[in-house]
């Protein structure tokens, strides 16, 4: 499995200021082959949109602790839209409920990764959704 030359985006929204599990991320997504822009902390979903758009990504990851996690998944997600990216692919890691997981999705939101998920699986699953064409998808 590798995810080579696609770029994915790694944010962090709201007012979390714990990112260790979004660089934690982002290093497994890099050692299989993507290259990863990493907005740092606190980024607005307008800007974080703003970013993927610009930057040409294939996919978004929102690392969220704080638990707004619907809202800020709903506004980066709508905020991606108002920009003409509707289709590229939203993933949402931290701590989220497992009630709240059908309502992300329901949301737009692709894959949701909580801390019982291993970085393979990740990387499987952010694979799958991108249509890497060396995974055969």
């Amino acid at each position: 499995m590798s995810l080579k030359g696609k770029r994915i985006l790694i944010a962090k929204p709201g007012l979390d200021g714990h990112d260790v599990g979004a660089k934690v991320i982002a290093m497994a997504l890099r050692d299989a082959g993507a290259e990863i822009i990493y907005t740092g902390l606190r980024k607005a979903p307008e800007a974080i949109a703003r970013v993927a758009v610009e930057e040409d990504m294939d996919a978004v990851g929102l690392s969220i602790l704080t638990g707004s996690h619907k809202e800020l998944a709903s506004d980066t997600i709508r905020c991606l839209a108002d920009l003409g990216a509707d289709d590229m692919p939203v993933f949402v890691g931290g701590t989220i409920p497992a009630q709240d997981v059908q309502d992300l999705k329901q949301a737009g939101v692709r894959d949701v990764f909580t801390a019982a998920v291993t970085m393979d699986e990740v990387v499987a699953a952010i694979d799958r959704a991108i249509g890497n064409p060396e995974s055969g998808q």
